[in-house]
């Protein structure tokens, strides 16, 4: 976007201000923060600028109003200091703006066929414009109308300045890693995350695992978990990777202590145990303080941290402690770290770390995509346009499994 002139053009600018909302009231404002520099630069160059963003998911044909973006003009309008209209009706009365004035698009998932890709609502969302610009990361792993279908339709589009430096970031760590590269994967389940390993352990020195994701490596490696969440089906996978590893001198750290109650309920009491010794009715809630301080070594020796998920259910202030730990570790280490993904993001909020992480990047299921080697469906749209001039083929709204062209 910076190297276009933008001055007297309508400039739609695609974000991800999908911010979580409690009783109609941003509960974090994060997304909104990471894309004002964007905003700040299209108005100081005199674009007309258009914000367009999805929140939450409104089942179809309901304009949810707990969905919609006013929250998000009203917060926009303080940070930029200055009025930021929302407009509901913009598919049929188009904003009329002056150079340097912002609105914002009501939420695009109250049109009928955005999550769809609809070839008729991308070329409206193209006639808003001269200058479409994607600085949605999160929102790069859709093929969707606003984020994949209208680059197929503006007279132009580019990168805006967030998403660039996502990818600039995500390639430093993934391409060009200072070594040694540790990756903290955490998650409920191993099915979901199963491809990230794989191509994560293809290039990572040391992989720490977290939640119930460790749990099912515990398990496929000889442990017993209790009633913890782990997923029987995939302990063969899961013994696989780390035989797979092994051979090609990688690592997958376990745990070698847990936070273990009998349920999560505030009577239930915490005990660390070795996992030599867990009872049947034991559940693991966090990794114990000897496995944090092994982990926290490894961390501070890293060159590079990719780090998505936390290892305990820090939501909890009695299991919050691993992911705490973990988190200084990296903030201590002086690698380069990248972190993603929501709950991610809410820990490192919680924690307060934000400025000791290199990059926090706004994807969750976008970040996973890229480290699994995906196509990112808008990025690819981009990337024809640039190379070819002339608008792709319309890509399903299910992306492909092939290596993300960024």
């Amino acid at each position: 976007m910076t190297a276009l002139s933008l001055r007297g053009k309508r400039v739609l600018i695609r974000q991800d201000f999908n911010v979580p909302m409690e009783a109609g009231q941003m509960a974090s404002a994060k997304r909104i923060e990471a894309a004002l520099d964007t905003i700040r630069l299209a108005v100081a160059a005199g674009a007309k600028v258009l914000l367009m963003s999805h929140m939450g998911r409104p089942e179809a044909d309901c304009r949810d109003p707990a969905l919609s973006l006013a929250p998000v003009a009203a917060y926009l309008a303080r940070a930029l200091g200055g009025e930021v209209k929302l407009y509901d009706d913009y598919l049929t009365q188009p904003p009329t703006l002056a150079d340097g004035e912002v609105a914002v698009l009501e939420n695009v998932r109250f049109n009928a066929g955005e999550t769809a890709n609809d070839e008729e609502l991308s070329r409206q969302y193209a006639s808003l414009c001269d200058i479409f610009v994607m600085d949605a990361f999160g929102t790069a792993h859709r093929a969707q109308a606003s984020t994949c279908g209208v680059a197929r339709y503006a007279p132009e589009v580019c990168a805006g300045p967030l998403l660039m430096a996502e990818l600039a970031a995500l390639g430093k760590a993934l391409e060009r890693p200072r070594r040694p590269l540790v990756a903290i994967v955490g998650g409920a389940k191993v099915s979901t995350k199963l491809t990230v390993l794989r191509s994560l352990l293809s290039r990572v020195d040391r992989l720490i695992p977290g939640g119930g994701i460790a749990n099912t490596f515990l398990v496929a490696a000889g442990h017993k978990v209790g009633k913890s969440l782990f997923e029987p089906e995939n302990v063969a996978a899961a013994r696989e990777l780390m035989a797979w590893s092994a051979e090609g001198g990688r690592a997958v750290l376990l745990p070698e202590d847990v936070v273990v109650a009998k349920s999560r309920t505030a009577a239930a009491d915490a005990v660390v145990k070795s996992v030599h010794e867990l009872a049947d009715d034991d559940i693991i809630f966090d990794i114990g303080p000897a496995t944090a301080a092994r982990y926290g070594r490894i961390i501070e020796q890293a060159g590079t941290l990719l780090w998505n998920g936390p290892v305990g259910v820090f939501e909890v202030a009695r299991f919050a402690a691993g992911t705490e730990y973990l988190g200084r570790a990296i903030a201590r280490s002086g690698a380069f770290s990248i972190a993603g993904g929501g709950e991610t993001l809410a820990a490192i909020e919680r924690f307060d770390l934000d400025a000791a992480m290199s990059c926090v990047s706004t994807g969750g299921g976008a970040f996973l995509e890229f480290l699994a080697g995906k196509t990112l469906p808008a990025l690819a749209a981009l990337e024809f346009r640039s190379a070819a001039g002339e608008a792709p083929p319309r890509p399903s709204p299910a992306p492909s499994a092939a290596r993300s062209p960024a």
